[in-house]
């Protein structure tokens, strides 16, 4: 997947998160793209929606988007997806793609 591929799947999802990643590449920001293997989203859903609910218990102030980011893969629900990053100046950003590497399915 090349950068373009990504901007244009970042470029699809209006979530706050997905808009500062897709500023980011724009501007040369590194990226990979995870595509040795996919997960289900409902997997990662479940493991992110109890992280989630641990922070909150704890008092940790979850990332911005996180709290987007689960619903979008908890609507994803058993679709399998990949997993890219984006590394900004300011924060690096997890990103879940769809199968066919076309949508962004959640981004924090």
């Amino acid at each position: 997947m090349n950068r373009d591929a990504l901007q244009s799947a970042l470029s699809q999802d209006g979530c706050i998160s997905a808009r500062a990643a897709l500023a980011e590449l724009k501007v040369g920001a590194d990226f990979e793209v995870f595509l040795n293997q996919t997960a289900s989203a409902q997997q990662l859903w479940d493991i992110w929606s109890w992280r989630h609910e641990v922070m909150l218990d704890t008092g940790v102030t979850p990332r911005p988007g996180l709290t987007e980011a689960i619903a979008g893969l908890q609507a994803a629900g058993t679709a399998r997806v990949y997993m890219a990053t984006v590394t900004g100046s300011q924060r690096r950003f997890t990103i879940f793609l769809s199968e066919d590497l076309t949508q962004c399915v959640a981004c924090w």
